[in-house]
């Protein structure tokens, strides 16, 4: 048992219109699209936090480490 097949997608599309009909489904894919959005933001915001948290650590080492010396 594979991957549908384009005749059995086409069927499967066409109940799903007849079931939702095509203003919610338009409504359907404005929300996935704004979640995907706002998934995709948040994601960038936490590598950002991630990278600067590094910098800052990397910061302090080399702060201790030249107290040290001293």
């Amino acid at each position: 048992m594979g991957m549908p097949g384009p005749f059995e997608l086409i069927i499967i599309l066409v109940i799903v219109l007849l079931i939702f009909g095509g203003k919610r489904l338009k409504n359907i894919g404005n929300e996935v699209g704004s979640a995907i959005k706002g998934f995709k933001s948040s994601m960038k915001d936490t590598d950002a936090e991630k990278k600067e948290d590094i910098i800052e650590a990397k910061v302090e080492a080399d702060d201790e480490s030249s107290d040290k010396k001293s």
